[in-house]
């Protein structure tokens, strides 16, 4: 069964945000990393010194492997920040702010 008929949810109408240019889908009360992941993404942030790919880990906003660029704002928890109509959301490599610090 959907979760939505299970709980009687009744979400508001769907609208768009950009992820690294490409238009996704959303619902309202959605965090970027729920967006992400109903759009098929499973990574969008790199680590600081290998790029390594990484996504949600915990999900709550304890361990850092989600950040994200929201709207030009580095170092944003993808699992914590719900979206907005008209979000840009891109990719973030290593911290975000355009230096490689340290190794993985």
């Amino acid at each position: 069964m959907n979760p939505l008929e299970l709980a009687g949810a009744r979400p508001g109408p769907a609208f768009t945000v950009t992820f690294d240019g490409r238009p996704v889908e959303a619902l309202p009360g959605q965090t970027v990393a729920a967006v992400l992941w109903t759009a098929g993404v499973t990574s969008w942030h790199t680590t600081r010194g290998r790029g390594r790919p990484r996504g949600v880990f915990c999900g709550i906003g304890v361990c850092f492997d989600c950040l994200v660029t929201v709207n030009g704002r580095p170092g944003r928890r993808a699992c914590l920040v719900p979206v907005r109509p008209g979000d840009t959301i891109t990719t973030q490599d290593g911290p975000g702010h355009g230096e490689v610090r340290g190794e993985d």
